[in-house]
This record gives C-alpha cells, structure tokens and sequence, in this order.
C-alpha cells in the first residue's frame, strides 16, 4: 500500500497496478520537468503512444528480466492490451524509445527531489565493467568501436575484457544518485571527477582505486572529503576502526552492482549501437531507484534496498 502525505492510498495487489502506478509517476514527473522542445514536438499529437507510455513500458520490461525488447512487447501486447490499446510496433517503440533518453535520464535526476526519501550525507563511488562482447570476439567487434570501446582490466574478476566502464555515485540507502560510462582504460579517479563536477559539498567512501594524495587534496579544494582505502604498501593508513567502518559502509555499492547485474541484467549488452546501451541503461537506473522510492512509500520501516521483494 503506498502511503502518501495526504493519507490517500493506493493498492498494488497485481503487477497491472505496478504498471499503472508506475505510469501515474512517470507521467506527474514528464509533465512537471520535460522540456516543451519535447513534450510540445510536432505531431506529437498523433502518436499512437505518449511519452510516458513508452518510457513505463521500457521500465517495467527491465524489471520483469525480460531482456529481449521483442519478447516483451510481445507479452505486453498479450497480456496488457487493455492498458495500452494502441501499442506500436517493435521498431517504433526502439525509436521512440531511444529519442527519450535525455527525458528518461532528466525524470531519474528529478525522482529523488519529488521523493521526499531520506538519504545520507555519506556516499559511496565505485565502477563495473560493461563488456559488449566476448573477450574472444573483440577483434571482430566494429558495432561499438567507432564509439570509442576499448580494452580495460576489472581487478575484482581477475580480467581483460573489450567495452566500457559504468561508475556510479551511491548513497549509504542505495540511491544512485548520478552514473556515467566511459571507455573501459579509464582510470577510475578520472570518472570520480566528472561525477562530483558541481556538486554538494559531502563525503565519499571509494575502494583502493581511488587513492593519491594529489586527488584527495584536488577534492578538498571542492569542498568534498574523499575517504579512500589504502593501499598495503601505503606509507600511512587510516585507523583500524577507520578502516573497517569504511569497509562496512561500501558493502551497499557491491549490492546495488549485483541487483542491477543480477535482477536487470544491467551487464548483458543487447545493444546494437552506443545510444541504444546509454538508452537500456538510463531505463535500468532508473527502474532501479524508482523501486527504491517505492519500497520507502510502502513501509517507511522496511529494507528499502530489497527491490526484489517489491511484488515479484
């Protein structure tokens, strides 16, 4: 049930009311903040589906797993027909869908300022590897290569692989309040910078990847204090407690990496261009956080984080 501040409720006993409620928000957000370049397009008046049709059906396909743009229209258009009478076809929708972008990714920037959701003042920066392709077929792979896709390493599986780098700024609840991708050889300092530009003063948890007293002092001058774990042959260390609380804190950014991996397949490229995979992950952050700020309206005392259990 979602509680609101003027005790109104609403009920999400099906996953047809996950999409309506869904839709509801999405629509209240595109009209407040979509830029009238967009919404008052020409002929926009006769598409068959409105913008935020097509943007709650490309959240909901994420959430569901289906992976498979065609698969899931499919299973909308015969199950779901009622609720979107005029659904187009398959590669409209991929137009339409990929012409949204920058309206998906203003509503995802929008969501947390609408939610009244409690966040920390304690945040936490890391990076996942993005590979479009078997590291045995990089050679062959030209879809992505004129895109700038490299070769880069991921320490934490041990290996080389051809594609892009996302990294992602996450508060201690789970929010991912800003993301970019970037080749895969970036170095992950240099994506901290571009994430932190015009931001909030506030304290950043980052992993081994992050440390340099040049980048520390670079930070401090912004007004943010980045708290980064040593290296082993570090001349100088944080305090034990130090250590293991920072330890402890940056155990969320790992879980969020594994529900957008594991339940949204956000690693799974099926992209066949560079604004198609900023597209199908602009969706998945967005599915993402808007599960969160629904698990908060459900039950301010429940774990936010567990976006699985939301009605799946």
């Amino acid at each position: 049930m979602l509680k609101f501040q003027d005790n109104h409720t609403t009920i999400i006993a099906t996953f047809e009311d996950f999409i309506v409620t869904v839709y509801v928000l999405i629509d209240d957000l595109y009209t407040q903040d979509a830029p009238d370049s967009v919404c008052k397009r020409r002929n926009i008046l006769d598409a068959k589906l409105s913008d935020s049709e097509i943007i709650t059906i490309a959240i909901c396909g994420e959430l569901v797993g289906i992976d498979s743009e065609n698969a899931w229209l499919s299973f909308v258009k015969k199950n779901y027909r009622h609720l979107f009478p005029k659904l187009c076809s398959r590669t409209r929708f991929n137009r339409a869908r990929r012409a949204l972008l920058q309206v998906t990714e203003l509503i995802r920037q929008k969501l947390l300022a609408v939610f009244a959701i409690p966040c920390s003042r304690y945040f936490v920066i890391d990076s996942f590897p993005l590979a479009v392709c078997k590291f045995g077929r990089a050679r062959y792979c030209q879809s992505f290569r004129q895109d700038g896709a490299d070769y880069g390493k991921c320490p934490s599986k041990k290996e080389t692989y051809f594609g892009y780098k996302v990294h992602a700024l996450i508060t201690l609840e789970g929010f991912i309040t800003a993301f970019e991708i970037t080749l895969a050889s970036t170095d992950d300092r240099e994506g901290l910078r571009d994430l932190v530009m015009q931001q909030q003063p506030l304290t950043i948890l980052g992993d081994k990847g992050y440390v340099g007293e040049a980048l520390s002092g670079e930070m401090r001058e912004q007004g943010i204090c980045l708290m980064a774990l040593k290296r082993s042959n570090s001349k100088t260390d944080w305090a034990r407690p130090v250590r293991q609380l920072i330890f402890r804190l940056r155990r969320r950014v790992e879980t969020v990496f594994s529900q957008l991996s594991e339940q949204l397949n956000a690693e799974r490229v099926r992209a066949k261009s560079f604004q198609g995979l900023c597209t199908r992950l602009v969706n998945k952050v967005l599915a993402y956080n808007l599960c969160l700020a629904l698990n908060y309206m459900l039950d301010e005392n429940c774990e936010i984080g567990k976006i699985k259990q939301l009605i799946f």
